[in-house]
């Protein structure tokens, strides 16, 4: 069968990409390489950096984002008061993790959660490598994880030339996202592998009135060689997960897949129930005890919002 021809965009709107965001401020980069600062007709919201879109243009450098392309996926959290996205069609999440200031198992591990319901495939990079204090501890901390499939790696952000080549050959044709608490180096490893990242930033921020202040404002880089993309986002202290479904919580955690295979009941929530697969492999020590009682934190919470 052949393909079917793509429908031709309304009179005057051309496509293109959000590369910045900044509050309802967006820049979108065209498919001609120009940019636009753009902002959503009317009150609508929702859109994110790595999104799609069909924009209007307006004067010689604006445009109104007249619709949000069809998305493969957004990451984003979300608790009782708002929700917030970090971006659209990634392909890979890389948290970036150190031993100073030690990271946070809770919120890794919600991002982690986030990822899986998303379908985005996540890697964990421990950096600062290059300093002794805390790194035994955060290995063992990261070590239930790795036990669980996801992939950690460990590097310094300050050596460059070992930051392009532990990491580059992941990037390239893909869109990836940068995400992690303050201050674990997420600024130093992307610039390592975007040069001018920080330049661009300045840039950026200068053209949407936010002076030199950008950790609210997420934004695309291409990296040097085109390959691929990396999105940056700012820091965050918190990581709620109430979109999610009691059955996105579970999925989100892939040791207790094998272990939900032999469940006795079909809804079984792998807390208390007799002949739960996951309890069962709790005991026999396949599952980190930490990694449950996250499991049964995030399951409680979104069951106390269900309740109002």
């Amino acid at each position: 069968m052949g393909s079917r021809p793509l429908p031709a965009h309304p009179a005057g709107q051309l496509k293109g990409r959000i590369v910045a965001a900044h509050g309802r401020h967006y820049t979108v980069e065209l498919d001609d390489g120009t940019v636009r600062k753009c902002f959503p007709r009317g009150k609508k919201a929702g859109a994110a950096v790595g999104d799609y879109v069909m924009v209007q243009p307006q004067g010689a450098e604006e445009g109104a984002i007249e619709r949000i392309l069809e998305r493969r996926n957004v990451l984003y959290r979300s608790d009782d008061m708002r929700s917030k996205q970090f971006a659209a069609n990634v392909d890979l999440l890389l948290i970036v993790v150190a031993p100073q200031p030690m990271f946070s198992d809770d919120l890794m591990g919600r991002a982690l959660v986030a990822a899986r319901s998303a379908g985005m495939e996540a890697l964990i990079i421990l950096n600062k490598a290059d300093l002794a204090e805390g790194m035994l501890e955060a290995r063992q901390r990261l070590a239930a994880l790795a036990a669980a499939g996801i992939e950690v790696i460990e590097l310094s952000a300050l050596d460059i030339d070992g930051t392009k080549n532990r990491l580059l050959p992941r990037l390239r044709g893909r869109c990836s996202l940068l995400l992690g608490q303050s201050a674990m180096g997420k600024s130093t490893l992307l610039n390592a592998l975007v040069p001018d990242a920080e330049a661009a930033t300045q840039e950026h921020s200068q053209a949407l009135g936010a002076g030199k202040h950008t950790t609210t404002s997420t934004r695309l880089y291409h990296l040097p060689d085109g390959s691929g993309d990396i999105i940056d986002s700012p820091g965050f202290q918190a990581f709620g997960l109430l979109h999610l479904s009691a059955h996105d919580i579970e999925q989100g955690f892939p040791e207790f897949q094998e272990g939900m295979r032999h469940c006795r009941f079909y809804n079984c929530t792998h807390r208390h129930e007799p002949g739960c697969g996951v309890l069962a492999a709790l005991e026999r020590g396949e599952i980190a005890p930490e990694r449950h009682e996250l499991y049964k934190r995030i399951l409680a919470e979104n069951e106390a919002q269900n309740t109002y």
